[in-house]
């Protein structure tokens, strides 16, 4: 996202994974223009097919024709994703694309079937005003073509795959489709939280279904890395970075454990992605959930008003 990660540390971060029991891959083929689909194929190439899940996401065709990456429309994004292939992007949410961008996928990850598939991005965030009427073109299009393949059992799950939660809220409200689940990226992490809870956490819970949260560090901000949201985090993100780092350095326990405990804390949620681009991140990730947390410095994130008060806690408090 934010470097031009070689092909060797990609294969290696991803057999990381592996080694270490992760059996739930991500992708989207926005992510690099079909570079990640690409290296992920490769990288679990030869896996038993059963024995992981590996979701991937609607909206946008990768197409061969190559096109000028620094001119490239990607919202609040940026050039995020720079460093990926030149091919020619096209947001495309309607039926007959949904189904195009599938088997392409398929091709890059190198798989037979994708087992969850995310509408990526309907939101603000990328089509501003114009994103009500991008969320229509995806109801008359993406939700019925998903719908129908996992009512004919070629996909397991559908959902969206956002960074908003007024998308979700959407959707929940609508009498059909229905959605399996959702991923949510920086929407539920310490430092950004409250909307969620108020907007989504409680429906999705009542709806039966779960959320997967992406991005607990929220771009790297609250590691101790310079960008929140895909761009340089105010000084008053920072502040409340340090506040809690004060904190958790005062208890003992890293950042990262601190960020994971708490989004995984909310029974809606039912995984997390960290999003790590190193082999070294995973043993990092693996570490941070197995470090024990006391329930005082929960007590104390909530007392000085750095956690919502209806947030759950990992203590259950």
């Amino acid at each position: 996202m934010f470097r031009d990660i070689p092909e060797a540390e990609a294969q290696a971060t991803v057999a990381a994974a592996w080694s270490d029991g992760i059996r739930y891959f991500d992708n989207a083929p926005f992510y690099g223009a079909g570079l990640a689909e690409i290296r992920m194929g490769e990288a679990l190439a030869g896996k038993p097919r059963d024995t992981y899940v590996i979701s991937t996401k609607v909206g946008r065709l990768i197409l061969d024709e190559v096109e000028d990456i620094g001119a490239r429309d990607l919202g609040e994004k940026g050039d995020v994703f720079k460093y990926g292939l030149p091919n020619k992007i096209v947001n495309d949410y309607s039926y007959d694309a949904t189904l195009r961008s599938l088997n392409d996928s398929l091709k890059r990850l190198r798989t037979d079937r994708i087992d969850i598939v995310w509408v990526h991005d309907v939101a603000q965030d990328f089509y501003g005003d114009e994103w009500l009427a991008v969320f229509e073109t995806a109801r008359k299009g993406a939700f019925r073509a998903l719908h129908r393949l996992r009512e004919e059992g070629v996909i397991k799950a559908w959902g969206l795959g956002v960074n908003r939660v007024e998308p979700i809220e959407l959707l929940l409200d609508l009498d059909e489709p229905r959605p399996d689940g959702f991923l949510l990226a920086g929407r539920y992490t310490l430092l950004d939280h409250s909307r969620a809870l108020q907007r989504v956490m409680t429906k999705v819970m009542e709806r039966g279904l779960h959320i997967v949260v992406g991005g607990p560090y929220s771009s790297g901000a609250l590691v101790g890395g310079p960008n929140f949201e895909y761009s340089p985090a105010t000084p008053v993100i920072l502040d409340k970075v340090a506040r809690i780092k004060t904190l958790a350095d005062g208890y003992g326990i890293s950042m990262k454990a601190a960020g994971l405990h708490f989004s995984l804390a909310h029974p809606a949620a039912a995984a997390v992605i960290p999003g790590a681009s190193k082999p070294e991140r995973i043993a990092e990730d693996r570490a941070a959930l197995h470090e024990v947390v006391p329930s005082g410095f929960w007590r104390d994130l909530r007392s000085i008003g750095l956690v919502d008060a209806e947030a759950p806690l990992p203590t259950g408090d």
